[in-house]
């Protein structure tokens, strides 16, 4: 039976926003700081938005760059949120960096603008409506290959995606009080 536990990566970035999130949804959230938190059980994980080229440097200094990949790629449930996306992206635009390559899309970094041209909306989510979406340096998803199911947009472009066991976003659910897309994440993981 699954028990909701919920890897949060934790070495930089907006994490404790997911945690508590993910606690107020019902699982059991704990943070990834080193190698040996990946020793526990885990039924998801949630990569937070921060600075995709940081996390990534981290990820591999701390060795956790290979176990997370695998366990991706294996199909442990995904949770990512702008710099999360940036890294599980397969192309960057204007950026031959790939990091874990898992989400066949391609992403452009802090697509509508810098901080000061952050902003909310409120617009349907996954079927769901009225779900609050934050942008914050957020990047787009420029393109999707077929097989990536598009969950939401704004202004043309894709804004949250689903491909096999990934949940990807350009916005911030973790900034918001509406639970439903942790909700649905957990349900479906």
């Amino acid at each position: 039976m699954k028990q909701n536990v919920i890897g949060v990566l934790a070495v930089q970035g907006a994490f404790i926003e997911h945690v508590h999130a993910l606690a107020n949804a019902g699982a059991k959230p704990f943070e990834i700081r080193q190698l040996r938190d990946l020793d526990r059980p885990m039924d998801g994980l949630v990569l937070p938005g921060g600075e995709s080229t940081v996390q990534g440097k981290l990820l591999r200094d701390l060795g956790l760059f290979n176990p997370l990949q695998e366990m991706i790629r294996n199909g442990l449930p995904v949770f990512a949120t702008c710099a999360g996306l940036i890294l599980l992206a397969r192309e960057i635009a204007d950026d031959p960096t790939v990091w874990f390559g898992t989400l066949p899309v391609t992403v452009r970094r802090n697509a509508y603008g810098r901080q000061l041209g952050s902003f909310s909306v409120t617009d349907d989510w996954n079927g769901l409506p009225q779900v609050p979406m934050t942008f914050i340096r957020a990047p787009s998803i420029e393109s999707v290959s077929p097989d990536v199911e598009v969950l939401s947009s704004f202004r043309g472009k894709a804004t949250s995606v689903r491909y096999r066991n990934i949940l990807g976003f350009t916005w911030h659910p973790e900034l918001s009080s509406d639970l439903r897309p942790y909700q649905t994440f957990l349900k479906e993981g």
